[in-house]
């Protein structure tokens, strides 16, 4: 049920309604992907070795493969001399049979003959092609890589979770590998709405912007391994918005909207979405109070099914309006502030997360470090603050101190519109909801994010 517009809502804190979000989501079905396409995807499922790694002994150096017993003794002064029978580069399928006094000439992996127990390198030789004199003896099994040292046929290489990276893709490719099953990166629909809005580079009269939060949407989509979709903005017209929603519901795995889910007249998103379910709502956050999540049906109720992926949504924990109820999955939808620091702390803290788990991660949440701050400021009371800041390095900290010094990445503190100063930023700086200053010296959580 949804609540009435004169009945609000009581704040939630970000860790609930992370969490809500996080319950609803679930990882987009696997696909049998090309290796070479699979780089930063998540692995769906274990990869074993379909041959032995090596696949047969073969010479580690460039050299002479020799039988032991025929140099033993060999010495720079009392040289073994052989005869060289063969020449093996590295794929030859020769196999030369070695009777005593016999060697081949081998080049670092090729395969080891059949008569022969260890490999004499060049540098202990004289070099010959046709007789070499071997200067020195070798251990017994020198120089040669036995078959299946590294991993054998059947073997697991590669297990389920994994975020694929280059070495990855190596082992699965030299154990026989083609294709891997790996969940895919969402494609996510990114629409900005207000009336005020501008394309980019487009001329401005008065009470007009350039639409910079669907740029900033869809590089964030990017950056966290998801496909973008650029829709660009819709002006606050209900008709337009459901009109673009459902053209777009199937081709997309989740949709990003920014603006138009506060209490204001114009509030287009909240209008169109609270009464499919979606949930608005205040969140004790500061900047990105108002927030939204459910999903866009995928029966009737928008004239679409879905079919990019099968990511659903499951009962959304206890949100006024209920996701997940049109009886067929539909496409979960992210309603965020449309301030633009609004918009880039409300993803880092709610929308990168849920991607990221559509990807089958499941360390979804950056890496959180102390930092000493150098630089005071003020904080809301009762409101989880999120300050766009500078994180630098201490060169001078000790070991039981800070690495790291933080300060506000602006004079303006974490005002939501402070677009053109969010590019300096490379940190969060997340003060708890009981502390209302900090202090020159404090020690402050802070999050990397660039």
């Amino acid at each position: 049920m949804v609540p009435r517009a004169d009945a609000p809502l009581s704040p939630i804190s970000v860790q609930e309604h992370r969490d809500r979000i996080l319950g609803a989501i679930t990882p987009l079905a696997p696909v049998e992907s090309r290796l070479e396409d699979t780089l930063g995807r998540v692995l769906a499922s274990d990869v074993a070795a379909a041959v032995d790694v090596p696949g047969f002994d073969n010479s580690a150096m460039d050299g002479y493969a020799v039988r032991h017993e025929d140099v033993v003794h060999a010495t720079s002064s009392s040289p073994a001399t052989l005869t060289v029978v063969a020449d093996l580069p590295a794929g030859s399928a020769e196999n030369p049979a070695l009777g005593p006094g016999q060697t081949a000439r081998i080049m670092t992996g090729a395969a080891v003959p059949d008569d022969a127990d260890c490999i004499v390198p060049v540098e202990d030789t004289d070099g010959g092609t046709t007789q070499v004199r071997i200067l020195r003896a070798p251990a017994p099994a020198a120089h040669i890589r036995r078959t299946g040292t590294d991993v054998r046929a059947s073997e697991t290489v590669l297990t389920a979770g994994r975020t694929l990276n280059s070495r990855d893709l190596a082992a699965a490719a030299a154990t026989g590998s083609r294709n891997l099953p790996v969940h895919p990166a969402p494609r996510v629909g990114v629409l900005s709405t207000g009336t005020e809005l501008v394309a980019l580079g487009g001329s401005l009269r008065r009470g007009q912007i350039h639409d910079s939060n669907s740029t900033l949407l869809a590089a964030l989509v990017a950056e966290c391994g998801g496909i973008p979709v650029q829709i660009g903005s819709v002006p606050d017209d209900e008709a337009a918005l459901r009109d673009v929603l459902r053209e777009y519901a199937t081709r997309v795995d989740a949709f990003i909207t920014s603006g138009g889910v506060s209490v204001g007249a114009y509030d287009v998103v909240k209008a169109v979405l609270a009464p499919l379910g979606v949930w608005f709502g205040p969140v004790r956050m500061q900047p990105g109070k108002p927030q939204g999540f459910g999903e866009w049906p995928g029966d009737d109720a928008s004239g679409a099914s879905r079919t990019p992926g099968e990511s659903g949504i499951s009962d959304s924990s206890g949100a006024s309006g209920t996701a997940g109820t049109s009886g067929t999955a539909g496409t979960p939808i992210f309603t965020l502030p449309g301030n633009p620091v609004s918009v880039f702390v409300s993803f880092e803290a709610f929308v990168r997360p849920a991607l990221l788990a559509m990807q089958g991660r499941t360390d979804v949440l950056r890496t959180t470090v102390q930092a000493v701050a150098t630089d005071g400021w003020r904080s809301p009371n009762g409101r989880m603050q999120f300050m766009p800041a500078v994180l630098d390095p201490r060169p001078e900290s000790g070991a039981s101190a800070a690495a790291f010094s933080v300060r506000p990445a602006s004079s303006g503190g974490s005002g939501s519109y402070l677009v053109a100063s969010l590019a300096r930023a490379n940190a969060l700086a997340i003060v708890p909801e009981e502390v209302s200053e900090v202090r020159e010296g404090d020690l402050v959580a802070v999050t990397l994010v660039s």
